[in-house]
């Protein structure tokens, strides 16, 4: 199975915070689950914690290489800007990743790296990871918080995520 990439100074284990979650599930394929994490206009039908999600220079709906847009998450306002935009072909995976950011002073800075990857596996199973690392001081604070609102919140986000494209499909 494939892994993230990561900005070397977003490696996990040397941020601040870091969080991961997967889900691998039979009858969905990558082509199932994409368009439900492509376009944003998706992301408030099955996930509560996001809102106000708007882009900038004429992108958006669908993300796209360099895509700039803000949202609310987690109680942040969050700036973000797409760092990795790979759909799926020729049997490799989709990848997705963008750079967020809340402005702040150096309490109330937060900077991130959330990465996605949907990949197709053998006897007709997706899995589909994301992954969060983390840089500040509300980072540092989320990573002790319990119980943990990012492995929570980022499990809602997958189930809804999967939840989305099962309907479609009729399982």
């Amino acid at each position: 199975m494939e892994s993230i990439i990561w900005p070397e100074e977003y490696t996990p284990g040397f941020t601040d915070n870091y969080c991961s979650n997967e889900v691998i599930i039979a009858g969905l394929s990558v082509a199932d689950v994409w368009p439900f994490l492509n376009n944003t206009d998706n992301w408030p039908t099955y996930y509560n914690n996001v809102a106000d999600i708007r882009f900038y220079d004429g992108f958006g709906p669908e993300l796209s290489p360099g895509a700039r847009f803000h949202f609310s998450t987690f109680g942040f306002p969050i700036e973000a800007e797409v760092t990795e935009y790979v759909p799926a072909a020729d049997g490799k995976p989709a990848r997705l990743a963008w750079h967020g950011w809340a402005e702040g002073d150096e309490e109330t800075r937060l900077d991130v790296i959330h990465a996605w990857l949907l990949e197709d596996l053998d006897q007709g199973r997706v899995r589909v990871l994301t992954q969060e690392s983390q840089i500040g001081r509300p980072a540092q604070e989320l990573a002790t918080t319990k119980p943990n609102p990012m492995i929570n919140g980022h499990q809602d986000w997958l189930d809804g995520l999967i939840d989305a494209a099962k309907a479609v499909k009729g399982l």
